[in-house]
């Protein structure tokens, strides 16, 4: 018998690679003869570049940036042949900011295009940004800012680009561009499809987890509203209902619309990059995992990718998982296991996560 185990990461507690640990050592307990494929797999969020740097030779460059409350720190991206990798939470991410520092009407994502300056300086014109874990909802004019872009209000005087200063953002300035962006080559890797604003936008769908109230929440999707309009009354794309656009508090929209970037599926990025299709044909069973098992998993997450594929070669999956909120039979899975089923609070899930993924994992070949 051949498994593939092809997991995303368990936010907070393990890594990709960890959760494949785990499972191995679980499925060998039972069994040490079973035949193990390891595919451990990121969706363009945190961790992307963990999960590259199993795949690819990687240079490792670390850059000075703002955080998202434009302080100084050291961020660090990725280069392959020619090629930069850049998680923007890096330099743009909510866990660089303390539990009372979180409010997305106040962040920017200026230490990302710090990040993509740096890029561009040394060279390299072909970059994939990783858009996932934001602190920000600002629509990428932060990151915009950094390479050259000037946002103006109504009387002409500049605007500091952060989630509260959307909606007075009337006019686009980019006659001090520091580079001809018409000449480098973007692509957004992002795992999930919301529209810029509206009640599955950017702002209802994530600005709570990042510190907004309620009328903050109201504000910020009536300032993506506004940055879209004025970014088509400038002649930029329609970036409205682009899927995707409301990734990372709109910087999927941001991208596209000032540096001409292509969005571009997280899950469909890493499955070709690991060859993950021909390993799913080698198995007899696929057992992949991630942190929440619930209704945005459908949205282009790692197991909504590789059930589809699984589906097409009629090779069955199994789930392992943090916490489940969703009944994996409408995806086709057979069946979904959860650390929580067997843990008494969160902090022992989270505590004791790859002994009690590996629990799980045994659990799993006894009933098999």
């Amino acid at each position: 018998m051949t498994i593939l185990i092809a997991p995303d990461k368990f936010k907070g507690s393990l890594s990709a690679v960890e959760v494949c640990e785990a499972i191995a050592a679980g499925i060998h307990r039972f069994n040490a003869d079973i035949e193990i494929l390891t595919n451990p797999l990121a969706d363009g969020g945190e961790g992307s570049l963990d999960i590259l740097g199993q795949y690819l030779d990687i240079q490792e460059i670390s850059v000075k940036v703002n955080d998202p409350l434009m302080r100084p720190i050291d961020a660090v991206y990725k280069i392959h042949k020619e090629q930069a990798y850049i998680e923007m939470s890096a330099a743009s991410g909510l866990v660089l900011l303390a539990e009372a520092e979180r409010n997305c009407m106040n962040t920017t994502t200026f230490g990302t295009g710090e990040m993509i300056q740096d890029a561009l300086r040394r060279g390299i014109r072909d970059i994939v940004l990783f858009i996932g874990g934001s602190a920000t909802n600002d629509a990428g004019t932060g990151m915009a800012k950094a390479l050259g872009y000037e946002f103006l209000d109504a009387h002409k005087n500049p605007i500091i680009p952060i989630g509260k200063n959307l909606s007075v953002i009337q006019f686009i300035n980019k006659n001090n561009l520091l580079y001809n962006l018409k000449n480098i080559n973007v692509q957004v890797l992002c795992d999930v499809t919301n529209p810029l604003y509206g009640l599955n936008g950017a702002a209802h769908t994530y600005a709570r987890q990042k510190g907004a109230n309620d009328s903050e929440i109201l504000k910020l999707d009536k300032g993506l509203r506004n940055i879209a309009e004025v970014l088509k009354a400038h002649d930029y794309p329609d970036i409205a209902k682009l899927p995707g656009a409301g990734a990372a508090g709109g910087m999927g929209a941001g991208a596209v619309a000032f540096l001409g970037a292509k969005m571009v599926s997280g899950i469909e990025f890493f499955t070709e990059l690991t060859n993950l299709e021909s390993k799913i044909q080698q198995a007899d069973l696929v057992i992949t995992g991630e942190g929440k098992f619930d209704e945005q998993t459908l949205q282009g997450k790692v197991i909504n990718g590789i059930t589809n594929m699984a589906k097409e070669h009629d090779v069955p999956v199994l789930v392992i998982c943090g916490a489940s909120e969703m009944d994996g039979a409408k995806m086709g899975i057979k069946k979904v296991y959860s650390v929580m089923d067997i843990s008494s609070s969160i902090e022992e899930a989270m505590r004791d996560a790859k002994q009690k993924v590996s629990d799980l994992a045994f659990q799993m070949m006894r009933k098999l």
